[in-house]
């Protein structure tokens, strides 16, 4: 097709808000800002004519990477505001924290996003776009994102409001397309924007529609709905953000003219999408209703799962929509609960992992025949580095079909014996530690020093100081078995008082180290991200994973992890339970009695972190016994490991997932 003819196309379907001209300007000549505008007309004609096969999924939260995979160009030079900011450090090395910090002038992240929950919803996206599937994904536009963390010394982390700009941001548009969401007292008005998630190939696209609040002629207080992810603070303004996602990612739906059969909640905050589709329906027609939605449900802890009062939903929605919440999600009189309410209104529920839904059955015995699990995965070509993919590559006989699949890694086991892949495996990690020492080249990082990282959301479950919890014991290792290098991260969420607590001990602990950097160097890194993420989980030596068993559902960033040969060191939780019998590491720590949640403000400090140090021990005796100095053994036991994290990672992928999700959930072929 003539280029002038599928520009005419894709604005025939996309009314692309563009009174400026801005848009048009990457927008032209057959690609969508450097992307192929051919992609994104078949994936939104099939969407309208998809012959009921088409498939809707909503999450308040996507971390799509878009700073580095499928990364859109632009002809307009990148807006302050969307460039990462500078990030402070801190560390024992006070000198280096005081002169530099961690620069770099690339795009951020797309901000709609807080943590896990939301990468894992973009890795859904983006693989559903390499199966080609009718899908669209709904989202919100948080026009403040998450928060800025900041830390202040003696008083921990201090959050700050985000400011980015949509209107530049490259790949984002704004469309003309408005709905409303009518409440009991006012009705709010949502402007429509689209963000197209590319194919590994770039030959498919999935739409994301992210809800936009701020715009005329809605009220100040409508306009703040869609600010800030994940606004606890307010009762009201948490409940309507769940409203706007449901209520207003059906009307979008509509709006779009897509052809859905199948509804996905991605948790339960996105359940009113279900109360929107009932208006009105008889008991027959519920039903009926029913069978085209599915739930995933992502934690075991007590404060993941909502709840709101029937007082403050009646006050929020007319009667029609809380008489179905009381027939689908009552607790107890006068409280909804939104897990049930999902549960409930759903075909198919499913856990995360196996473990995970062991721990339902427990805590939702009457659901205990509904829950099944699917394994959550990560999306192996964003999180892979270049260099291990290039391993890959001067192996085609092990790996012939890497491109289009990824579970092909399982074949690394075939190279256990094979001198140049172990060597060549080595050279390839070393050379993305290199890359991680050089970004942090002000804090003396060496890469023949044995490197720990903890990176994930600051919360009590998780424990993130337990590797700190005896600080003699850590510099005993560090100087009787060999020197350490940890590297932390991670935010709390600002209501979160514990986790607030626990960042600010460990930076009192890092901080009383400054006489010790030659041998045990601790860093504590500023506003941990998707970049972070994958800076780190490629380069470190060990990823660590401490979590208080049964409370991790899954977890991903060990994933993330062995793609690249990183090895385990962890609790038995989450997907890790899946293969504590395989060598991708060593495993530690309390569990839970089978058959028994138990308590998750009982951690368990002390008698965990005294197994931690034993198991670290073990672990860096080995690395250097590897590892002396530059010069590896690659007949080492530990090069065996690395290859069996790769191998283990062609299981704990989004492709096997989605095959799962297919199969068992949505039941389509």
């Amino acid at each position: 097709m003539e280029n002038s003819k599928l520009i005419d196309e894709f604005y025939s379907l996309v009314q692309v808000d563009d009174h400026d001209g801005r848009y048009s300007k990457d927008i032209e000549g057959g690609n969508y800002f450097g992307m192929p505008l051919a992609s994104i007309i078949e994936a939104e004609k099939r969407l309208r004519s998809s012959a009921g096969k088409g498939m809707a999924y909503f999450s308040m939260e996507y971390g799509l990477a878009t700073s580095c995979y499928n990364k859109f160009s632009s002809h307009f030079p990148l807006e302050a505001a969307n460039r990462l900011p500078e990030n402070a450090v801190f560390s024992n090395f006070r000198v280096a924290d005081y002169l530099f910090d961690l620069r770099s002038d690339n795009i951020i992240d797309l901000p709609i996003y807080s943590g896990g929950l939301g990468v894992l919803a973009g890795d859904t996206v983006k693989t559903m776009a390499d199966y080609k599937l009718p899908a669209a994904a709904i989202g919100i536009l948080w026009n403040s994102g998450y928060f800025r963390q900041k830390f202040w010394f003696k008083y921990g982390q201090a959050p700050e409001k985000m400011h980015w700009d949509p209107r530049s941001y490259p790949g984002l548009i704004p469309l003309k397309n408005k709905i409303k969401v009518s409440f009991k007292q006012e009705d709010v008005y949502l402007r429509l924007w689209k963000y197209y998630v590319y194919s590994h190939k770039h030959d498919y696209v999935v739409p994301l529609i992210l809800l936009d609040s701020n715009v005329e002629p809605n009220s100040e207080r409508a306009r703040n709905l869609t600010d800030q992810l994940y606004r606890s603070d307010n009762v009201f303004l948490k409940l309507l953000q769940r409203v706007i996602l449901g209520f207003g990612g059906i009307g979008a739906l509509a709006e779009m003219g897509y052809d859905i059969n199948t509804y996905h909640l991605n948790e339960g905050h996105a359940v009113f999408a279900f109360v929107a589709k009932a208006r009105g329906l008889s008991g027959k027609e519920l039903e009926q209703l029913k069978s085209k939605f599915v739930y995933t449900c992502h934690t075991p802890v007590e404060a993941g799962h909502d709840r709101f009062s029937f007082d403050d939903l009646d006050r929020v929605l007319k009667k029609e929509d809380t008489d179905i919440i009381e027939k689908f999600g009552k607790e107890r009189p006068g409280l909804a609960n939104l897990t049930l309410l999902s549960m409930n209104i759903s075909s198919a529920t499913n856990a995360v992992s196996h473990n995970h839904q062991k721990v339902m059955h427990i805590q939702f015995p009457k659901y205990r025949d509904q829950i099944q699990y699917v394994t959550n995965g990560v999306h192996p070509y964003t999180w892979m580095s270049q260099e291990i993919k290039s391993l890959f590559g001067l192996f085609p006989k092990a790996f012939p079909d890497f491109d289009n699949n990824p579970m092909i890694l399982s074949k690394a086991a075939t190279l256990k014996s094979d001198s140049a892949f172990r060597s060549q495996l080595w050279q390839a990690h070393q050379a993305n530690k290199d890359n991680l020492c050089k970004f942090l080249g002000k804090w003396k990082l060496d890469k023949d020093t044995f490197t720990i990282c903890w990176a994930r959301r600051v919360a009590a479950y998780k424990r993130p100081s337990l590797i700190l919890h005896d600080i003699g014991k850590l510099m005993r290792i560090a100087e009787e078995v060999g020197p350490l290098q940890i590297i932390l991260a991670g935010k709390a969420h600002p209501n979160d008082n514990l986790g607030f607590t626990y960042i600010n001990e460990m930076l009192d602990k890092v901080d009383g180290l400054s006489e010790n950097y030659d041998k045990l160097k601790i860093i504590f890194l500023e506003n941990y991200d998707i970049s972070f993420g994958k800076l780190l989980t490629s380069s470190v030596d060990v990823w660590l994973n401490n979590p208080l068993p049964p409370f991790e559902a899954s977890g991903t960033s060990g994933m993330k992890a062995i793609l690249n040969g990183v090895l385990q060191m962890s609790t038995v939780d989450g997907w890790v339970a899946e293969v504590s019998d395989r060598p991708i590491g060593a495993f530690f720590g309390y569990k839970n009695s089978e058959g028994s949640v138990g308590n998750e403000l009982d951690l368990h400090m002390n008698e965990d972190s005294g197994e931690l140090y034993e198991t670290l021990s073990g672990l860096v005796s080995l690395y250097y016994k590897t590892n002396q100095p530059g010069k590896p053994d690659i007949s080492s036991f530990w090069i065996d490991m690395m290859i069996e994290c790769i191998c283990t990672a062609a299981h704990f992928n989004t492709y096997r997932m989605l095959d799962q999700y297919k199969s068992l959930i949505w039941k389509i072929s």
